[in-house]
C-alpha cells in the first residue's frame, strides 16, 4: 500500500503542471480558501533530499523525495497544525506542530498554543521519538528551538521546556508545575535522551541562549522584564556587558561568521542599534555598519551567520560574506531573474537551494537548483488547480497619503478584465507591522477571481519602507494608518481603476480592526465590511497583552508608545461606536485564538445587535489566530465572499 501511495505522489507532484489545466469556469473558492497542496519544503544536508508537507487526494503527508525525483517516504501527519519541518541528517526530519490549550485561573493568559517537536525517520524500520515524549518530568511541549548540532556524528537538538518538580521525601504529592519559566534541554534526535544544560532564569526573567557549533552555550541573554535591566554572559557565565531597556527590546540575534562573537539588537527611538560582542567583553562593535540590510540569514549546521539580504521584492539580493557563495547566490538570482522568487532553503556550501516562485501567471511553484549539474526542476506546485491563465494580474500601486507621504500597495486585479471601473475589495494587513508584496495571495486571488479589484495597502506602520515610515504609524490607529487606507482608494478611483461607490473592506487582526474602523471610525466609504479576528477595543487589547506579560512595566511602555494617548483610545475604537455603523458587518472568529481573544468578535456582535445594525457572527469552531485548517479557512473565505457579493454585487 504504502508503495501504490508514493507512486500516485509521485505522478501528481513530478509529472503535473499548472499550465496543463484548460478550465473553462472559475476556480472553486474551495481552490483558494484550502490550505495549499504544497505548505512546507525543506532540503537536506547533503542536498540530496527535500521534504515537502503537502496534501494529496485528501492525505496530508510530508513526502520525501531523493535526487529531485525518487518518493522515498510519505509520512502522513493528519490535520495537525503543521509550523515548521527541517531535516536532521539526511535520514530524519524534525516536524514541529502546535495545539491551542485551556489554561487555568493561575495564568495570565486563558489560552495557550504549545509547540511539539518530533523527529521522523525516513527510511528503514528506526522509530522516532516526541521531544521530551519519553520523560515524566517534562512535558512534552517545546519552549523554544535553539538549533541542531552535529556533535562526533551525533545530532542533538536544543529546546527550552519546563521541568515538574517533585514533593518532599516521603510525601504523596505528585508532580507539579513550580513554574513556567524554561530551562535548556540538549536533546539526542536519535535516543531521544536528554540533558539539561542551562537552568532557567529567575523570576520575572527571562534568558535566551545562542548554542555555538560544538553544541555548547557561547552566550546567554538575561533580561528583567519589571525593570528592564539585562545581562550578557560568556561561555564561562561571566557578565560581560549589561544595560536597561524601557521597552526590554534587547534580543540575540546569532553569531558572526566565525562565531567567536554574539550579534544583538538593541531597539530604540530610531530603529533598531545592531552591534556584536566576544567571549571577552569589552566596547562593543557596530554590526554591517552603513548596510541598510532587511534579514540576516544563518548556517542551520553551525549557527553562524552567512550573510545578509539587501533590497525588497524583486531587488532583493543575498549577499554572502564568501565570494565562492556569493558566486553561486547570483547565478541563482540570474537563473529566475524574470520572477518573484526568493530562496527558501540551501546547503551549508549552496551546492543545493530550494527556490520559490510566485506572482504573475504563478500560483506558487516550487524549484530543485543543483548548481554543480546547473540543473533547476519544478518539483511541485502550490495550487495546481489555479493555473497561470487564472492567475489575477498583480502590481504595485504607487499614491500619495492626503498629508504628502509617499506610499504603495499591491492591486490584483480579476483575470481577463479590462481595469476600468471595477467594484473593490479593500484588503489591509494584519500587524500592523507587516507588508505586502506582488506574490500570489490566496484571499486577493479568491475576490479577484469572483470579479474585484483588491488593493493591499502598504499604510504608514508598514514594514517595506524605513523605519521612520514605521514609526509614523505610531499612535495612528484609526486616524492616519486609516486615512491611508482611504486614500488609496480615492487615488485608484481617480485613475479609472476602480468605482468608489462600491467598495467593501476586509481584513484580519489589525486588519480587521481597520475593517470595522472603515464603517464606525470612518464613514460613507464602504458598502460593507468583513472583520476577520478583529481588535475592536484597543483599551481591552492593552490590558489583555498587558496581563500576558504578567503586568510587566516594560510591555506597558512599549504598548502606549505604539498606541499612542490612551484618553484618546476610546474615539477610534469600533466597539464604542457600534452606533455609528454605516454598512453591514460581518465578524468572524475562531474560538481558539490566543493572540486577539474571541470575546472581541463577540462583544462587537452584542453591540451591533443592541444598536440595530446590520450584522453577522461566524464562529470558526477550533480554529486559532492563523486560519491554519483547511476547513475553518474554506469557511472563512466563503462566508467572506458571500457577504461582499450579497452587499456589493460585482455585476
Amino acid at each position: 500500500m504504502k508503495g501504490r501511495f508514493l507512486a500516485l505522489v509521485s505522478a501528481l507532484f513530478l509529472c503535473a503542471s499548472p499550465a496543463s489545466a484548460q478550465l473553462v469556469e472559475a476556480v472553486p473558492l474551495a481552490e483558494y480558501g484550502k490550505l495549499p497542496d504544497v505548505e512546507r519544503s525543506a532540503i537536506s544536508p547533503s542536498g540530496d533530499r527535500v521534504a515537502l508537507l503537502t496534501t494529496i487526494q485528501g492525505k496530508r503527508v510530508i513526502y520525501a523525495i531523493e535526487n529531485q525525483e525518487k518518493a522515498i517516504a510519505a509520512i502522513e501527519v493528519g490535520d495537525m497544525k503543521v509550523r515548521s519541518i527541517r531535516w536532521v541528517g539526511d535520514d530524519r526530519i524534525m516536524l514541529t506542530s502546535s495545539q491551542t490549550e485551556d489554561l487555568g485561573m493561575d495564568f495570565t493568559t486563558d489560552k495557550a498554543e504549545f509547540f511539539v517537536a518530533q523527529i521522523l525517520p525516513v527510511a528503514g524500520d528506526e522509530e522516532g521519538g516526541v521531544v521530551f515524549g519519553d520523560s515524566a518530568r517534562h512535558p512534552d511541549a517545546i519552549i523554544g528551538n535553539y538549533g541542531v548540532r552535529e556533535v562526533d556524528g551525533t545530532h542533538y537538538g536544543f529546546f527550552g521546556g519546563i521541568e515538574l518538580t517533585r514533593g518532599r521525601a516521603g510525601s504523596r504529592s505528585k508532580l507539579t508545575i513550580e513554574h513556567t519559566r524554561p530551562h535548556l534541554f540538549r536533546v539526542d534526535l536519535e535516543t531521544m535522551k536528554i540533558r539539561k544544560v542551562a537552568q532557567a532564569a529567575p523570576p520575572s526573567r527571562g534568558n535566551d541562549w545562542l548554542i555555538d557549533a560544538s553544541g555548547e552555550v557561547a552566550f546567554t541573554l538575561e533580561v528583567d522584564y519589571g525593570s528592564g535591566a539585562w545581562f550578557l554572559r560568556n561561555a564561562r557565565g561571566s557578565t560581560i556587558l549589561d544595560g536597561k531597556q524601557v521597552r526590554a527590546s534587547i534580543s540575540l540575534v546569532g553569531l558572526t561568521y566565525d562565531g567567536s562573537e554574539a550579534i544583538l539588537a538593541e531597539r530604540s527611538n530610531t530603529g533598531n542599534n545592531w552591534f556584536t560582542i566576544g567571549q571577552n567583553g569589552g566596547e562593543p562593535k557596530e554590526f554591517l555598519e552603513d548596510v541598510d540590510f532587511q534579514d540576516l540569514f544563518f548556517d542551520p549546521a553551525t549557527g553562524h551567520l552567512m550573510g545578509y539580504t539587501v533590497g525588497t521584492e524583486e531587488d532583493e539580493r543575498h549577499i554572502f560574506a564568501d565570494k565562492a557563495l556569493q558566486q553561486k547566490a547570483e547565478r541563482v538570482r540570474e537563473a529566475f531573474a524574470d520572477f518573484e522568487a526568493s530562496i527558501s532553503g540551501w546547503t551549508s556550501d549552496l551546492s543545493d537551494v530550494i527556490v520559490r516562485t510566485s506572482g504573475n501567471g504563478d500560483s506558487g511553484t516550487i524549484y530543485a537548483v543543483d548548481l554543480a549539474t546547473n540543473r533547476a526542476n519544478a518539483i511541485a506546485y502550490q495550487r495546481v488547480a489555479i493555473g497561470p491563465d487564472k492567475v489575477g494580474p498583480i502590481s504595485t500601486f504607487e499614491y500619495t497619503a492626503s498629508d504628502g507621504l509617499e506610499m504603495d500597495g499591491i492591486l490584483t486585479l480579476p483575470p481577463g478584465r479590462e481595469p476600468v471601473n471595477l467594484p473593490m475589495v479593500m484588503l489591509p494587513h494584519g500587524g500592523p507591522g507587516a507588508a505586502d508584496y506582488p506574490v500570489f495571495d490566496w484571499w486577493a486571488q479568491a475576490f479577484a477571481s469572483r470579479g474585484y479589484a483588491v488593493f493591499q495597502p502598504n499604510f504608514r506602520g508598514s514594514t517595506n519602507r524605513t523605519v521612520a515610515f514605521r514609526r509614523a504609524g505610531y499612535g495612528e490607529w484609526g486616524r492616519k494608518m486609516q486615512t491611508d487606507k482611504s486614500d488609496g482608494l480615492a487615488a485608484l478611483a481617480k485613475a479609472g481603476i476602480v468605482d468608489p461607490d462600491r467598495a467593501c473592506i476586509v481584513g484580519a487582526s489589525y486588519g480587521g480592526y481597520a475593517a470595522l474602523a472603515g464603517v464606525t471610525v470612518q464613514q460613507g466609504l464602504y458598502k460593507c465590511a468583513v472583520a476577520v479576528a478583529p481588535v475592536s477595543d484597543i483599551r481591552n487589547m492593552f490590558n489583555e497583552d498587558v496581563r500576558a506579560s504578567g503586568r510587566a512595566r516594560t510591555t506597558k511602555i512599549a504598548l502606549r508608545e505604539q498606541l499612542g494617548d490612551s484618553s484618546l483610545w476610546d474615539e477610534v475604537s469600533p466597539l464604542r461606536l457600534a452606533r455609528r455603523a454605516d454598512a453591514p458587518i460581518m465578524l468572524i472568529h475562531g474560538v481558539d485564538d490566543t493572540v486577539v481573544p474571541y470575546s472581541h468578535a463577540a462583544k462587537m456582535a452584542d453591540k451591533l445587535k443592541d444598536a440595530g445594525k446590520p450584522y453577522e457572527l461566524v464562529t470558526l469552531e477550533g480554529e486559532d489566530h492563523w486560519l491554519s485548517l483547511s476547513t475553518t479557512r474554506q469557511q472563512m473565505l466563503g462566508n467572506a465572499v458571500r457577504w461582499v457579493e450579497q452587499h456589493n454585487p460585482a455585476d
